[in-house]
């Protein structure tokens, strides 16, 4: 079971995690997406395409940019479309 959690809160819980460039990539079904708001932040990836970003807020701090998914990734990448991986501070680990 892997875990992304921030202050203390789980914010995604799954066995079924993608590591892609060592990070954990979350199911979205295992993402708690009431602890994220939509961030308009985007970046491209030359392999993975075009990522989207979200705050993650837990007890009203918020952690800006600090998750990111792949809607609609290049072939190369289709196996983490929709998924969610994390990073800035949010601890990733079993």
């Amino acid at each position: 079971m892997v875990q992304a959690v921030w202050n203390g809160q789980v914010i995604a819980d799954s066995k079924a995690t993608e590591v892609v460039d060592g990070n954990h990539y979350f199911p979205p079904e295992d993402v708690d997406f009431g602890q994220l708001e939509e961030s308009d932040h985007q970046t491209t990836c030359h392999w993975k395409g075009q990522a989207s970003y979200y705050h993650v807020v837990v007890d009203g701090q918020r952690n800006e940019d600090a998750a990111w998914t792949y809607p609609d990734p290049k072939d190369e990448a289709a196996e983490i479309e929709d998924h969610v991986a994390f990073w800035n501070g949010v601890e990733v680990g079993e």
